[in-house]
């Protein structure tokens, strides 16, 4: 049997992102069958019906098979919460599965790593724990390529606070922001972690209104290090009130995005891009890991991905990546392509 026939087993599924990342999934590929994973059976199985071609299973963390049995078959694993014993890992490295993380902040990414590295042949390991899994970093590549070189990079981001989704998520906000205060920036070309006043930042809103924010370091800083030649990269993180709030609507969710650098006939150029999505972050991160879902098992994009260690920006192109952006819902407006 293909193993696109098998379900991709989602862990958290019928979580709030979670129910959404099966929801897109099902959109992007309607045949492909999905597994919904959680600690309540009874929860996991009435979003497996909402979903069409998908059934709920009891997952346990706790155990080095998931509480699964050895007959069960899947294609891929995703997780929408942070396995602290890392058995889904060790669950999908031993099946040979595509295995997605999202949860970890880029100070713990060590445990991750180690057990790759350790078994380095037995599964692709795509450690998509960007903003929103991918929804900045893609957009900054891609309109990167309107220059010849970046030298400075800077993404605000805005998160309602109406808007932090279920408990996996808001427990991850807490941990990340709690237990490693200093968020890495980079900064003159140096790694640089910044805290106190060093990490107090400011960035304006798409409405013009100027935000308060403190700097914050997911995988899209050390990501586009690596991709760039940028010498300055930073993102600011605001929890507070959107734009559309702020207008009496429902919440959305912003990114805002300015570039700086040389232009392809090497004059100086800046510009801003603002992303937008009115039903605020869980679509993005769902839209993200379904991409990653189906790049990993060549659904999309090119042949199943080879076992290895992986960033999402390295196996799925940025141009497509917008592209889904957009049909899922997110505006994306550049008020400013300007010469320095």
């Amino acid at each position: 049997m293909p193993i696109t026939h098998k379900p991709v087993l989602i862990i958290g599924g019928s979580g709030v992102v979670g129910s959404q990342a099966a929801h897109t999934l099902r959109r992007l590929q309607p045949q492909l069958p999905i597994a919904i994973g959680g600690r309540d059976l009874a929860k996991a199985e009435a979003v497996a019906a909402k979903v069409g071609g998908a059934h709920g299973v009891a997952v346990n963390l706790e155990r080095a098979d998931l509480g699964l049995a050895e007959s069960d078959k899947y294609s891929a694993v995703a997780i929408f919460l942070k396995d602290e014993t890392l058995n889904s890992m060790r669950f999908a490295q031993k099946r040979g599965l595509p295995y997605i993380s999202v949860s970890s902040g880029t100070f713990e990414q060590g445990p991750e790593v180690s057990r790759f590295v350790h078994h380095p042949g037995d599964a692709p390991i795509l450690m998509a724990s960007h903003w929103l899994a991918g929804a900045a970093i893609f957009p900054v590549l891609h309109f990167a390529k309107a220059y010849r070189a970046l030298e400075t990079i800077h993404i605000g981001v805005l998160l309602d606070k109406e808007d932090m989704g279920g408990p996996a998520a808001s427990a991850d906000y807490e941990r990340i922001t709690g237990v490693a205060p200093a968020a890495l920036t980079l900064r003159d070309g140096n790694f640089t972690w910044v805290s106190g006043a060093e990490a107090e930042g400011r960035f304006t809103s798409v409405d013009g209104t100027p935000v308060a924010a403190q700097a914050y370091s997911p995988f899209d800083i050390m990501g586009l290090a690596a991709a760039t030649d940028a010498s300055a990269i930073r993102l600011d993180f605001a929890l507070g009130e959107s734009a559309s709030r702020r207008r009496g609507e429902p919440f959305s969710t912003e990114i805002v995005i300015e570039l700086r650098g040389l232009s392809e006939d090497g004059a100086p150029r800046r510009s801003r891009h603002e992303i937008v999505h009115p039903a605020g972050q869980a679509p993005l991160t769902a839209l993200g890991v379904a991409l990653g879902v189906e790049r990993l098992l060549g659904l999309a994009g090119g042949s199943p991905v080879a076992p290895g260690l992986y960033l999402p920006e390295v196996i799925i192109e940025p141009d497509y990546f917008v592209e889904r952006l957009l049909e899922f819902g997110a505006r994306i407006e550049s008020p400013e392509e300007l010469v320095s």
